[in-house]
């Protein structure tokens, strides 16, 4: 999204947004392509370096609806990241100058490390129903990719 603001003039960016949030609307991985197709199309014209950047980035920002509907709000978004990036940066300002880099490196893990016990603790990003329903999905494709094993008793080999 920050991408495509840079990328046109200020006053078309209200219109722009607009558009490339009714890709976020839709409930189908099918229907979520299908429109960001369109917009990128209906782009192309008018805002040719919108259109490029979305072309490229389409299977990345798409990535999120592999997933089970239920998590689609909190993958497509780096909030979390970006806030536990912030905290690191915010602990190290306090510190100022570290005395070499194992030194940043061991606070940043303690951030991190702090950060995982409470998410896992007091706050479930990803409630323990919705990632069974994904553990369900990835054990039913890992399921269906296995080879069929013959178990007819003959031993001919080819």
């Amino acid at each position: 999204m920050r991408n495509i603001r840079a990328a046109v003039a200020a006053k078309h960016v209200p219109p722009v947004m607009a558009a490339v949030k009714t890709i976020f609307a839709h409930t189908d991985p099918v229907e979520v392509a299908t429109q960001w197709d369109q917009v990128t199309d209906t782009f192309s014209g008018s805002f040719p370096k919108v259109a490029a950047l979305m072309e490229e980035a389409k299977h990345d920002v798409l990535a999120f609806t592999a997933f089970p509907k239920a998590h689609w709000q909190k993958i497509w978004s780096n909030n979390p990241i970006e806030r536990l990036n912030k905290e690191i940066k915010r602990r190290a300002d306090v510190v100022e100058i570290f005395p070499n880099p194992a030194a940043f490196l061991r606070l940043a893990t303690a951030v991190i490390i702090e950060q995982h016990d409470e998410w896992q603790v007091t706050r479930r990003y990803v409630s323990d129903v919705s990632m069974d329903e994904l553990r369900a999905v990835i054990a039913a494709k890992e399921h269906a990719t296995e080879p069929a094993l013959s178990l007819t008793g003959s031993s001919e080999t080819a």
